[in-house]
Order: structure tokens, then C-alpha cells, then sequence
């Protein structure tokens, strides 16, 4: 018995999606190889830079420092996930993890401005019940380090913030969050050790 015309083209159009979303995640540059793929010339240097950092999927331990933030210190442990997306423009990357510090879920859009001279962060959490998206500062090199500069209210008052990836390699990074404490210094809130899976 034959397939009625839309079954068939439903069909077609899932297997090409699924076609095309294999053909993406098998480059060098989503797979996460150290080099990009001569087939994207077109990717912003800056962008494969970053993808050569980030890109993969990545398993996350996260330590949570004592604080007033956190006064029994705390974990979480999760999954992300991190893709170059709109032709190269943009890294994505999502995730979720749970713990003694509670439930966590995120997206993170990076991308470089051009004009700038510099990259910026578009970040959304959702903890528990509560959620919020929004621009989060912006990010530079600073030799193998990627920093990421932005400021949070606290007690009324903007406090310098700072995340940091330390250590970079093909497979493992270090994130640690940090609040200025005193001019110039930082105090880490938040260590996040991520390994390829």
C-alpha cells in the first residue's frame, strides 16, 4: 500500500534534517577537532578559535565554594553541550546539571563583534522556579585563557564579576567564577571541571 503524498513528504523532510544535522556534527570544527575545516573558510578566525576550545559534549562537575551565596558550599554535576551554529557566527551551548546546590539549566551564545573588537555573552539560567536571560558582559583572550568580565547587583551595588576557562585542552577545561572581593582581587565562587564524554 502506498504512503499518501503528505506522509511521504513528511518523511523526506525528517530524513533530510536528520541528514543534514549528521553532515554538521561530523565537520572537524562541531566534532570538535583541534583544527577547522577547510570546507567553512568562511568562519571568523576568532570563532574557530573559540569553537577549537569549546565545542563538544562535555560531562561538568561544579564545586561551589563556601559563601554567602552558598554557606554550606554545594555541587552539581551535569551534561552540555556546545555547537557553532548560524553559519559560524555563534557558539551554543546548553546543558543541565543537579545536585546539593539544586537544579540548574542553561544557554550561553557567544559571539564575536566584529566592530568591538571583542566577544559577547548572552546567557539564560533557570534555577528551581526561578529564570533570566540576558547580555552578561563581554570576553577577550588573555593568552590560553578565555575571561569572561561582566558585573551582578549585590546589596544594591554592582560587584565586578569574572569566569574564567583555565587550562584548555582538546579534552577538558577549567571554569572558575569569581567576584571581586577587594580592588583588582578576585575571590573564586565556583569551580566547574568539564571532561569530553
Amino acid at each position: 500500500m502506498c504512503p499518501d503524498t503528505q506522509s511521504w513528504r513528511f518523511m523526506n523532510s525528517l530524513l533530510l534534517r536528520i541528514l543534514s544535522m549528521s553532515l554538521a556534527f561530523s565537520s572537524p570544527v562541531f566534532a570538535g577537532e583541534r583544527s577547522a575545516s577547510p570546507a567553512e573558510p568562511d568562519v571568523p578566525p576568532e570563532m574557530v578559535r573559540l569553537a577549537h576550545a569549546m565545542v563538544g559534549h562535555w560531562k561538568n562537575v561544579e564545586t561551589m565554594e563556601r559563601s554567602r551565596f552558598f554557606p554550606s558550599g554545594g555541587e552539581r554535576t551535569g551534561l552540555s553541550t556546545c555547537r557553532l551554529a548560524t553559519a559560524g557566527t555563534n557558539l551554543v551551548c546548553e546543558g543541565d546539571s543537579d545536585g546539593s546546590a539544586g537544579p540548574l539549566h542553561h544557554l550561553i551564545v557567544i559571539w564575536w563583534d566584529v566592530d568591538a573588537r571583542l566577544y559577547r555573552f548572552f546567557t539564560c539560567f533557570r534555577e528551581g522556579k526561578e529564570s533570566h536571560c540576558k547580555v552578561r558582559g563581554t570576553a577577550h583572550w588573555e593568552g590560553e585563557d578565555f575571561v569572561n568580565d561582566y558585573a551582578e547587583e549585590v546589596d544594591g551595588k554592582p560587584v565586578k564579576m569574572r569566569d574564567s576557562f583555565l587550562h584548555i585542552t582538546h579534552d577538558s577545561h577549567l571554569l572558575v567564577a569569581a567576584m571581586e572581593d577587594s580592588p583588582g582581587h578576585f575571590k573564586t565562587m565556583i569551580t566547574t571541571r568539564s571532561t569530553r564524554r
